[in-house]
């Protein structure tokens, strides 16, 4: 294993790459998120959050699907438009509620295949499908997803409250397979059984009520270490990360894996003293998790493996997303 070649691999993968853009959106649109002052969460997070009274917070998120995905397999994208806002709202630490759409497609065949896969989907994770808007003659298709949850105050999850000292959990599910027509995404929960992946999103709202961890993001398109750059930009932190403890299934290059979109899988911080009773919470629902670094002052990503210590990213430089804690959070101390 060459940390050289994982770095470059890692870097300029397009889930990353593809995040670079954002910074400029939320440049041109910073200012208006504040003409509420119900604004708890902005730009940058898993979900945004509006105050709705009574300590409580309404989470909502959007996810576009990848349009390498909708021309792969269809079936697989109306799925996983489920799966990755269900998730957004787990990273939260909330409860998911009910999701709208917004489906184009140029065929009827292409229709009935993503309406196939939300409506397994919905079934999955027992999140309703209930609304939305459907384009049915353009020159592509597309799909876009949004999601509401609920979560208390006083104890959403963000991506920006990292701090030095603070361990880094990695969790993910090891029980699953690159799905055969999209290889990016680790699938691990198709083959199980609804109960068991609702667990897995309800663990982490008791998580979020015990305040075990201090930030947190879900594995997400630009992979672990690609998740876990994100958060520490908003976080405005850095971090060394021991590539050999992250959670890993045997016979998958890490190259591969460090990219790799799973079903279930979360990058944590959290302090020292709550790291134990979080990984166990953890895999009691079979996210296997360790604790793999350290959040440090440096503004720079490190990797290391036995004697060998790498940069991956240095945010004074470096770019993913380019969103820091100060465009994030309104109001949220």
């Amino acid at each position: 294993m060459n940390l050289n070649s994982i770095i470059e691999s890692v870097k300029n993968y397009e889930g990353i790459t593809r995040k670079k853009p954002i910074r400029e959106v939320v440049s041109l649109l910073n200012e208006v998120d504040k003409v509420s002052s119900k604004t708890y969460i902005s730009f940058g997070d898993d979900a945004s959050a509006i105050r709705i009274g009574d300590g409580r917070l309404l989470l909502i998120a959007a996810d576009g699907i990848w349009e390498r995905l909708m021309e792969a397999d269809p079936y697989w994208a109306g799925y996983c438009s489920v799966l990755v806002n269900v998730n957004d709202i787990a990273a939260m630490g909330g409860e998911p509620i009910g999701m709208v759409n917004v489906l184009s497609v140029k065929d009827k065949e292409t229709c009935q295949k993503v309406l196939e896969g939300i409506k397994d989907g919905v079934e999955k994770f027992g999140v309703p499908m209930i609304g939305g808007h459907v384009h049915p003659d353009t020159p592509y298709n597309a799909l876009d997803v949004s999601i509401t949850g609920l979560v208390s105050e006083d104890a959403v999850i963000t991506s920006c409250d990292a701090k030095p000292g603070d361990k880094i959990i990695i969790g993910i599910d090891l029980d699953g397979r690159q799905h055969p027509s999209f290889p990016l995404n680790w699938d691990t929960t198709s083959h199980k059984e609804p109960e068991f992946v609702k667990a897995q999103i309800k663990i982490m709202e008791e998580i979020a009520s015990k305040k075990l961890v201090t930030a947190g993001k879900d594995i997400s398109n630009p992979g672990t270490l690609g998740t876990l750059g994100m958060l520490l930009e908003a976080s405005n932190v850095g971090a060394t990360i021991q590539l050999e403890k992250i959670p890993k299934k045997k016979g998958i290059k890490w190259e591969d894996w460090l990219r790799l979109y799973p079903g279930a899988g979360f990058v944590l911080t959290t302090k020292p003293k709550s790291a134990e009773e979080c990984i166990s919470l953890l895999e009691s629902v079979n996210i296997t998790s360790t604790v793999a670094g350290e959040i440090i002052n440096e503004k720079k990503l490190y990797i290391t493996l036995d004697d060998e210590k790498r940069t991956l990213f240095d945010f004074e430089k470096d770019l993913i997303m380019g969103i820091r804690e100060e465009t994030q959070k309104n109001g949220g101390e």
